[in-house]
């Protein structure tokens, strides 16, 4: 892996550096600063020890102890008052105690989104400087005075909880968690075309978000109605509002045969402003074929009502960057007084459960219930040990601070007796949900000698 390593490590020191070297470019006669040569070398480091952390977070910590007596060829090119000065770094030694978290684990090779280091300990570094080939670190008092500040440098970047986030795979790979709900008011249809024998029409309007395999919603259906007024309200949750866009589509519906299709239109989420509602008057059109002749036909027009409203947040984030530091811990509210009412969102991800065992067979599945509604997951053949990561989501109008939710470990057979049979079950106040954003526990199961359930619950607000 180290060649490999090399060229990443050397390409993410070329991408830090330089924002630094036009710092000082102009300034003491400088003209440029420039890597001349960089490339680690090819002796790689050596783990003389490593330790595995176990948590309830979807990442892996390990604890990795090394030490690198490499053969690095960096080359420092100083441009100052038309004089070439190169500057050579010799004899690196790096002794250091690392944390890396992988995170968040995904099915996609290589098994991790991102990269997040920190150290644990101020590492330890020495080296050579030679300028015009001679090692100014034998300078009496100045080899002292440079590892010292070093050690302080590195450790006020990354020494924990600081941290270096680097990430592995594109956004687009890891699921995306929502980050706010799209308020669709549909209000009326105008003018729309005629599509049945009496010259009349039956809309129906079904609205979705692309990239979303959530099934669409539909508003009712106006008999006989070319002009219908509907003033029915949606709400869609957004993960990316950059990409994704509204699709309205207008049906007549048959009562036998498929239902044909009136028009549709597209609106992009990034022409919403965020906290603000925007009334649309849309043309319909066929498709989204701008180049299709049917397209001019005229086929009405739908007004819309949208607002979308992000989640409030407790988490921060890099503001695009590539590469960034963030402080690691638990996130908490900054107004501890803040009401926690309204509207938001509570996901429920079933990660899996733990020594479920039944008396007559082991096909475990979970069923969640909350406020009469019921959600099940797939169900896993002849496992003690399922692994589910299924997530289900909520959108409620007020905080279920006095609401419980019932998740029960059930399995299943084809046998005609017995054919299901409860594993254990778990019921949970939602209060603390609330109270705290996320829990992220194992929960022991009642009615299970020694049964769990690792449960991740939260309430974001919007």
């Amino acid at each position: 892996m180290w060649p490999y390593l090399d060229k990443a490590i050397c390409s993410t020191i070329r991408s830090i550096a330089q924002p630094i070297f036009k710092e000082y470019i102009g300034k003491f006669h400088i003209e440029a600063i420039e890597f001349d040569k960089l490339s680690l070398g090819t002796m790689p480091p050596i783990i003389y020890g490593l330790k595995v952390y176990e948590t309830n977070e979807n990442e892996l910590v390990m604890e990795p102890a090394f030490r690198w007596a490499g053969n690095p060829n960096i080359v420092l090119v100083l441009k100052l008052l038309s004089l070439r000065i190169t500057i050579q770094l010799v004899d690196l030694q790096v002794f250091a105690a690392p944390r890396v978290t992988l995170k968040p684990l995904v099915p996609t090779f290589p098994c991790f989104a991102s990269i997040v280091v920190s150290l644990l300990e101020k590492p330890h570094v020495d080296f050579g400087i030679k300028i015009l080939g001679g090692d100014i670190m034998s300078i009496p008092g100045l080899y002292r005075f440079v590892q010292e500040n070093i050690k302080k440098q590195v450790a006020s970047l990354y020494l924990w909880p600081q941290t270096l986030e680097i990430p592995v795979l594109d956004a687009s790979v890891v699921a995306k968690k929502p980050v706010g709900i799209l308020h669709v008011k549909v209000v009326r249809a105008m003018k729309l075309l005629k599509m049945d024998i009496l010259g009349s029409s039956d809309p129906y309007v079904k609205l979705s978000l692309t990239e979303d395999r959530l099934p669409a919603k539909k508003t009712t259906v106006k008999m006989k109605k070319l002009n219908p007024e509907w003033n029915e309200k949606f709400k869609l949750l957004v993960k990316d509002p950059e990409t994704q866009a509204l699709e309205l589509q207008l049906y007549d519906w048959d009562k036998v045969g498929r239902h044909d299709k009136l028009g549709m239109q597209l609106v992009p989420l990034k022409v919403l402003t965020p906290g603000l509602t925007k009334e649309l008057v849309l043309d319909l059109v066929k498709n989204t074929n701008i180049n299709d002749p049917q397209n001019k036909k005229r086929r009405g027009q739908i007004v819309v009502e949208l607002a979308f409203v992000p989640f409030k947040s407790e988490s921060s984030k890099l503001n695009g960057n590539e590469y960034g530091r963030s402080e690691s811990g638990i996130s908490r509210s900054s107004d501890s007084s803040e009401s926690l009412g309204g509207a938001g969102l509570l996901s429920v991800l079933i990660q899996g459960a733990e020594d479920v065992e039944g008396q007559h067979h082991n096909n475990p599945y979970a069923l969640l219930c909350f406020r009469g509604e019921d959600k099940k997951t797939k169900m896993v053949k002849k496992s003690r040990d399922p692994l589910w990561n299924e997530d289900f989501q909520f959108m409620l109008d007020e905080p279920p601070l006095q609401d419980k939710i019932y998740i029960e470990v059930m399995s299943k057979s084809r046998a005609i007796f017995r054919a299901k049979e409860s594993l254990g079950y778990v019921e949970i106040n939602l209060a603390d949900v609330v109270h705290n954003g996320r829990i992220n526990q194992k929960y022991h199961l009642i009615d299970s000698r020694n049964g769990r359930i690792h449960l991740e619950l939260s309430w974001t607000k919007a």
